[in-house]
Order: structure tokens, then C-alpha cells, then sequence
């Protein structure tokens, strides 16, 4: 059976022995209190769950929009000569979670902007400009922006914002200005300090950093398509909140003397990159534990340049916030050929299994898995077998033989792609399919990919995504949004000939007959799971999917699901939220107990962010973000409220 590895300081074991005996469980993972939304995931350990219970099945068909807020890039983009000469610095899609402390809501632009609005009007309060936009295109997706963080001691409090090409900042909330006595005016340069020069056009940051105590840890996102072995390190590191200072880093990718330095090439630590955190992060402010989950390698296609396991790629890790020690860590892919990075930060959860109460970490992936562990120890708390899987015939790669399979929970969407998993509505789709099938290499889950065409499948996309799951702290249930993305893999020598990589992948997505979907239904869904149980309590579609396409007509199929990404779900006392944008655009309410659709918006334009929930002067409010993307829709907050 698979086991967490351990490494644990003298500190951490006092903090472990002092919160096993002396500490209530469940002190700081129930949610967002008072009416407010100070954390991203609602806490620091993404429950995305408050008790706010006004709005409810009985009156949530009367739902209307309260306000709507535009973003203050517009202005930018209107008006900004040297953006116009540049060229139009549309987003890939406006993806921000805004936070709402002590009666103000907070929000992040895809330009970098961060603006203080009033929670009940939608009135701009304030807004600063960085002009992080100025250095050009950030790497991976651009224009993109997931939110920020807060932080207070009682007396001072801050928000930080890492973004652009790429600055951590701390701005004052009272004034919307920089700390001056922040790194350098109010700003740290976060391509500086990973031990060696990067590319900076590779290296970005999208998702929120966190803060555990008086430390601000941030992560990164990069540029994974390349045609050279060499990237940026993925490397994770935590400042001091108040001067900006540089408290630790965590080498991703271990360097001489370190613990894993012998899973990579002995060379590897000097040119290899990825190994990154380009989600969302974790904590236990009581343990002062943070939990990262690190992504795969650069290029995450092909590994014939880094033979071993490579830790910490693909894995979970504990870290002791305050020195950045390693607790524990466990890696759910060994040697990734397929970008099976953790896509979503780990939901702490407190759950009581065979009448003994646990403090959990659980991880969604893309591969439908779901990984519990002891948040403290590391322990699986369901059995996780090391699994025999397909191997390598592309020169010069090795992958590992076996893979970590967990026991518990049950699959949150089929994976792997095999002849059974193909579209039979009729005979005569199925045959096209097959068809389109046979032109590629493919298999079973973890099937690597081979020289040519390959289906993966779930693919990059996932599976689960950024948005993760929610947890409720009153039922001990977890609520998993999923779609069954799938892609091919192209293995070829590369076009470059001054490339120091021997094999060059390419990534695009597959249609199916006729447009339709290459493999059968669902196509997006939502699924609960018992978490003391580690047993499925109802899964549903969300949305009809390709019911109405001419070569179905007649044929009487259930929903089966859009195929289109999800947004992030948002529980509360009485119901669960969940989007859907790209195309469908809409927001939905959801019965908790049985994953009943009792209500739905249209919303205005694309949507796949995570809504937030908070209580102003007696009301309760839902807020989301809408537009950006290839079609210049406006970027804009949306409030929902009963009228």
C-alpha cells in the first residue's frame, strides 16, 4: 500500500501533539462566519460553505440581479494609448473570486487593477493601478486573474496580489496604496530569488497567494508547451507580510543533499522546471500547516530528460508555514507523461470514519480520483495500492511501472479511453466513431502516450479543475463538479532542430461523429460523496448536452451533461450553487440531498468562476464574475439577491 513520506521537525511535532490533545476539532474549517467571505475557498480550507440560509429552496426562484459592477480595466482598454498601440489586452476569461471583509468586497482585474467596492450597491470605493500590464502578456493564459488574499494581526490588515510578469503586492485596504515598507514600495519581484535566471515571458502567477500566520506564500504558473528541456522551477516560497522579506523556499524540484534530489537526474535541478503551484493553496492556521498542491514538469508530455520518479511534481505537500519544512507528502502520479497536475487546492475536512474523528486533507484530481489523508500524519485513510500500468515504447523515456490507486471514494467520472467507452447511440455513430478511434494510440487510464496520435483521457482540462469541491461542515459531504474533457497528444520529433528535447509534444482537442462528443455520456456532472463513509450518495448531470443534434432525434435520451467546463461551486445552509459558461452560461441551484435542479439563471456571458455568498444590512447576497475572453464580452461583477 501506498504511504505518505514523512519528515517531521521537533516544531511540528509539538503543533501536531498540542492540537491532537488539547485542541476542539474543527476550530477553523466550518466556513465563512459573520456574514462574510474573507478567504477564497470561504476559509483557509477551501469549504466553500457558509451558513447563511435566507436565501432557500422556498424562494430562490426569486432571485434577481441586484447589481452589476464593470470592471475599471474597461477604462484602461478604452483609453490607454500605449495599450492601443500594443494591441488589445483581452483576458482569457474574467475567473476572480472576490473577497468580502468587514463590510468592503474586494476584487482583482484581469489587467492586475485592485478595486474596494460597496458590497450592497456594487459603488467603486476605490481602485489602484500597478500597470503590471505594461511588461506584456503574462505566460499560460494571459490576462487572468483569480483574486487575492487578506490578512490581519487585530491592528493592521492587508490584502496581497501576485500577478503580472510577475509582483507580489500588499496593498492597505483602508487607502487602496501600497505599503511602502513592503520589498520595494509596496511590490516583490517574484522573478527574482529562485536560485537561477528564467525566462520571464514563461513564468506568471494566476491563482491567489495565501498567508498562515505572518507569512504570505505564494506560487506560479508556466508556460508547459515548450520545445526545450530548460523552464523555470516551479520552486514555492513565503515573505514576510510586513516587510516583504523572503522567510523560505521550497525547492519543487530537490537540489543536492535534499530529500527526493535522487528521483531526478543528477543534473536535473539545474535546467528542469514546472513543478508548480498554479492553483489554489490550503492551510490549517492551527497546525500553521500549508498544504501545496504541486503540478507536473516541463514539457509534461515527455519525460526522457528527467528518468526517476521526479518528487515533488505531481504530489501533495505539508509544509510547516513558518520555516517551510517539509511535514509530509504524497505523489499521485509518478514520472507524468499526461499533465496530471492536482488542479484544485485540498479540501480540509473534519470527519469522523469507524467513530473516530479526523482531521482529513482531501484532493480531487483530474483523473477522477479522490486522496484522503490524516492532515496531520500524512496516512491514507482509505488503502491507496500501487498499481501496475501500461509502460513507455518512446524512445528514450521511462515511465514508472506501477501508480497509486485510491480505494476510497469511488471514481467522480470514468477515465481511460477504450473501444467500450465510445459513443453507441446508434450503430451508425458508433461506427464513426471507431472510425475516428483507430487513428489513435490509446487505453486504459495511464496508457503513456506513444510516438504519433494518442487520445488522453480525461485530458489536461480534467476531470476536476481550479474550481475544486465544496465540503459541508454540517453533513460531512463533499460536492465534486467534474466535466470529461478529453485530448490528443501528438509525438513527434520537434520542428525546431536547435531544440535540446528529442521529442516534441502537441496538444489539441478531438470532436467526435458528426461534432458530437467522442465517448459516451456524462459530459459534466455533479456528485456527492459521504465523506466518513467514503461512499457516493447521488450523482446528477449538469445540463441536457447534445439531446437535440439531429442524429439523436427520436431516440429519447436522458440529460447527459453539457460538454463544457463548470464554474466553482458555492454551498450554504440550504442549497448548493454551481455554474456552467462558454457557451451555456447559466447558474443553477441544487437540492443538497438529492442533487435535484430546483432553479436557474441565464446569465449574461461566460461564466466558470467560483461565486461567493455574504450577509449586508439583513440581506444575503450571491456574487460572481462573468466575461472576457475571445468575444470582448464585459468583465463585470454580478449580485444576486431576493428582491
Amino acid at each position: 500500500m501506498a504511504k505518505a513520506k514523512q519528515i517531521l521537525t521537533p516544531g511540528t511535532v509539538f503543533a501536531i501533539l498540542m492540537a491532537t490533545f488539547c485542541m476542539p476539532l474543527a476550530t477553523a474549517q466550518t466556513g465563512a462566519g459573520n456574514g462574510q467571505w474573507p478567504s477564497y475557498g470561504a476559509d483557509s480550507g477551501h469549504s466553500k460553505y457558509s451558513p447563511l440560509d435566507q436565501i432557500n429552496a422556498d424562494n430562490v426562484q426569486r432571485l434577481e440581479i441586484a447589481w452589476t459592477w464593470d470592471s475599471v480595466d474597461q477604462a484602461i482598454r478604452d483609453n490607454n494609448e500605449v495599450i492601443r498601440e500594443r494591441g488589445s489586452f483581452r483576458s482569457y476569461a474574467y475567473e476572480v473570486t472576490p473577497l468580502m471583509v468587514n463590510g468592503v468586497l474586494y476584487t482583482t482585474t484581469s489587467l492586475g487593477q485592485i478595486a474596494a467596492i460597496d458590497p450592497a450597491s456594487g459603488e467603486t470605493l476605490w481602485s489602484f493601478d500597478p500597470v503590471l500590464y505594461l511588461d506584456g502578456r503574462p505566460a499560460v493564459h494571459g490576462f487572468t486573474t483569480r483574486g487575492l488574499s487578506y490578512w490581519t494581526d487585530g491592528e493592521q490588515e492587508r490584502l496581497f496580489y501576485a500577478g503580472g510578469r510577475t509582483f507580489l503586492l500588499s496593498i492597505d485596504p483602508a487607502t487602496g496604496r501600497p505599503d511602502p515598507n513592503f520589498g520595494r514600495g509596496g511590490r516583490v519581484d517574484l522573478k527574482q530569488g529562485l536560485g537561477r535566471t528564467i525566462d520571464p515571458s514563461l513564468y506568471a502567477v494566476s491563482s491567489p497567494p495565501i498567508v498562515v500566520g505572518d507569512v504570505v506564500i505564494v506560487g506560479s504558473a508556466m508556460t508547459e508547451g515548450t520545445d526545450y528541456r530548460e523552464a523555470p522551477p516551479g520552486h514555492v516560497r513565503g515573505f514576510d507580510v510586513r516587510t516583504g522579506d523572503m522567510e523560505w523556499i521550497f525547492h519543487t524540484i530537490p537540489q543536492p543533499g535534499e530529500f527526493g534530489y535522487d528521483t531526478w537526474p543528477e543534473d536535473a535541478w539545474q535546467y528542469s522546471g514546472g513543478a508548480n503551484v498554479w492553483t489554489l493553496m490550503s492551510a490549517d492556521q492551527d497546525l500553521g500547516i500549508v498544504y501545496l498542491p504541486i503540478g507536473t514538469t516541463v514539457p509534461d508530455y515527455y519525460g526522457g530528460h528527467r528518468h526517476g520518479d521526479n518528487l515533488f511534481a505531481n504530489s501533495l505537500v505539508a509544509l510547516d508555514a513558518a520555516s517551510g519544512e517539509r511535514v509530509w507528502h504524497f505523489q499521485f502520479v509518478h514520472h507524468s507523461v499526461w499533465d496530471y497536475d492536482p488542479p484544485a487546492a485540498p479540501n480540509l475536512i473534519d470527519i469522523v470514519v469507524d467513530g473516530k474523528p479526523i482531521k482529513a486533507v482531501a484532493q480531487i484530481t483530474k483523473q477522477g480520483f479522490t486522496f484522503v489523508f490524516d492532515r496531520l500524519t500524512g496516512e491514507p485513510i482509505w488503502p491507496i495500492e500501487e498499481t501496475p500500468v501500461p509502460q513507455s515504447t518512446v524512445a528514450g523515456e521511462q515511465t514508472s511501472p506501477t501508480q497509486p490507486i485510491p480505494s476510497k471514494p469511488p471514481l467522480f467520472l470514468t477515465n481511460g479511453a477504450t473501444v467500450d467507452d465510445l459513443i453507441d447511440f446508434t450503430p451508425e455513430l458508433q461506427a464513426e466513431a471507431l472510425e475516428i478511434f483507430n487513428e489513435y494510440t490509446a487505453g486504459p487510464l495511464y496508457t503513456p502516450p506513444a510516438a504519433g496520435q494518442n487520445i488522453i483521457r480525461p485530458g489536461w482540462s480534467g476531470g476536476a479543475n481550479w474550481w475544486g469541491a465544496a465540503f459541508d461542515p454540517d453533513t460531512n459531504r463533499l460536492f465534486v463538479p467534474s466535466w470529461a474533457h478529453f485530448s490528443t497528444v501528438n509525438i513527434e520529433a520537434p520542428e525546431n532542430l536547435d531544440s535540446d528535447l528529442t521529442i516534441r509534444p502537441q496538444v489539441r482537442d478531438l470532436s467526435g461523429p458528426q461534432g458530437l462528443p467522442l465517448f459516451k455520456p456524462p459530459y459534466s456532472q455533479l456528485v456527492a460523496f459521504d465523506m466518513d463513509a467514503g461512499t457516493k450518495l447521488w450523482h446528477v448531470p449538469v445540463g441536457e448536452g447534445p439531446r437535440d443534434h439531429p442524429a439523436l432525434q427520436g431516440l429519447e435520451l436522458p440529460p447527459m451533461g453539457n460538454f463544457e467546463k463548470l464554474g466553482g461551486p458555492l454551498l450554504t445552509k440550504s442549497l448548493l450553487f454551481i455554474g456552467q459558461g462558454f457557451e451555456t452560461n447559466r447558474l443553477g441551484a441544487y437540492d443538497k440531498d438529492t442533487g435535484e435542479e430546483l432553479w436557474w439563471m441565464q446569465l449574461p456571458s461566460r461564466f466558470h468562476a467560483a461565486p461567493i455568498t455574504y450577509l449586508v444590512d439583513g440581506k444575503q447576497y450571491i456574487v460572481m464574475s462573468v466575461g472576457g475572453g475571445a468575444r470582448g464580452e464585459p468583465e463585470q461583477l454580478i449580485a444576486l439577491a431576493l428582491p
